[in-house]
C-alpha cells in the first residue's frame, strides 16, 4: 500500500446508514470529505432531503430497505470499494484531531493493526463537545474487511473480527450527537424497543417475567450512575430516565407477547375436561 501524505484521500472507504438524518448527516460528511475518495451512504428510504444532501457533498448514495441495523451495515460494506472501512453513524461527526490521526496511521502505508477501536461520547443538546467525563464506547470502527465484518444482528452492531485477531485503540473520539429532544430520543428508544423484542422472539429467548418490576430503576441506575449521565445535571437525569423506560419496554413488550401468545395457543388448545 503506498503511503498516504498529510493530504488527499486515504485508501480507505467510509460509509453511513441514514434515515431521515437531512439536519445532522451534512456535519458528518463534511468532517471526514476529504479522507476518502469512497463515501458510501446507504439510505433506507428518506423523505427529507437526505439523499440530496449527501450526493451534493460528494457521496455515493445508495437505497436498501430496512433490514435491521447488521444487515444493513453488512449490505454498506459490500458496497465499498476499498478493504480498508471507516464506519460512522449519521449523528457522528470526526473531529479534527481524530481525523489527523486516522491519516497519521496511514502515512507510512498500512496500519500496524487490522482494526482500530474508537471511542464515541455523546454530545447533548446545548453542548459543543463532549463533557470531559461522558461515558465513552470504544467499539472497533475503522478495519479492513478481510478481516472483520458486522454481524448479522438487526439489533446489534458491531463488528464481528476473525479469530486472533486484536484491535488497536485510536485516542480520538468521535463526537456523538445522538439526542435531538428528549421526545425524539423517547421515540426512537420505543421503536428500537420494538426491534428487540423481535428479536428476543426470533432467537426464542425468554426472559422472566419479574424482570419487569427491576428493569426501569436497574437501568435508570446504570445509565445516571454507571455512564455517568449524572455529569449533564438535570438533563442527564433525563436523559437517563428515557434511557430505563426503553429498556423496560422492551421487557414489557417481549412480556406482553409471550401472554398473548399463550392465550391463542389457549383457543386453539383449550383444556380437556376434568373428571
Amino acid at each position: 500500500m503506498p503511503a498516504a501524505g498529510a493530504t488527499g484521500a486515504l485508501p480507505l472507504s467510509i460509509f453511513l446508514i441514514a434515515h431521515n438524518e437531512a439536519d445532522r448527516i451534512g456535519a458528518t460528511i463534511r468532517a471526514v470529505r476529504d479522507l476518502t475518495d469512497d463515501l458510501v451512504v446507504v439510505d433506507s428510504g428518506s423523505t427529507d432531503g437526505t439523499l440530496a444532501l449527501a450526493e451534493s457533498l460528494g457521496a455515493r448514495v445508495i437505497h436498501n430497505p430496512w433490514p435491521g441495523y447488521g444487515p444493513q451495515k453488512r449490505f454498506a460494506e459490500e458496497q465499498c470499494r476499498h478493504v480498508w472501512l471507516l464506519n460512522l453513524d449519521a449523528d457522528e461527526v470526526v473531529p479534527e484531531a481524530l481525523a489527523r490521526e486516522i491519516r497519521a496511521l496511514f502515512a507510512a502505508g498500512e496500519p500496524p493493526r487490522p482494526a482500530w477501536r474508537i471511542g464515541i461520547a455523546e454530545v447533548f443538546p446545548g453542548e459543543a463537545r463532549p463533557h470531559p467525563l461522558a461515558y465513552t464506547l470504544t467499539p472497533v470502527r475503522l478495519y479492513r474487511k478481510d478481516r472483520g465484518r458486522y454481524a448479522a444482528s438487526p439489533v446489534h452492531d458491531r463488528v464481528a473480527l476473525e479469530p486472533g485477531v486484536t484491535a488497536g485503540r485510536l485516542k480520538g473520539v468521535i463526537h456523538h450527537f445522538s439526542v435531538r429532544s428528549l421526545g425524539d430520543q423517547l421515540d426512537k428508544l420505543n421503536r428500537y424497543s420494538d426491534q428487540q423484542a423481535d428479536d428476543l422472539e426470533a432467537r426464542g429467548v425468554v426472559i422472566p417475567s419479574w424482570r419487569v418490576f427491576v428493569e426501569l430503576p436497574g437501568n435508570f441506575l446504570k445509565a445516571y450512575l454507571g455512564r455517568r449521565h449524572f455529569v449533564r445535571g438535570t438533563y442527564g437525569f433525563l436523559t437517563a430516565m428515557n434511557y430505563a423506560i426503553s429498556r423496560h419496554l422492551r421487557i414489557a413488550k417481549h412480556v406482553e407477547r409471550r401472554r398473548l401468545a399463550a392465550a391463542r395457543q389457549d383457543r386453539v388448545d383449550p383444556p380437556g375436561p376434568t373428571f
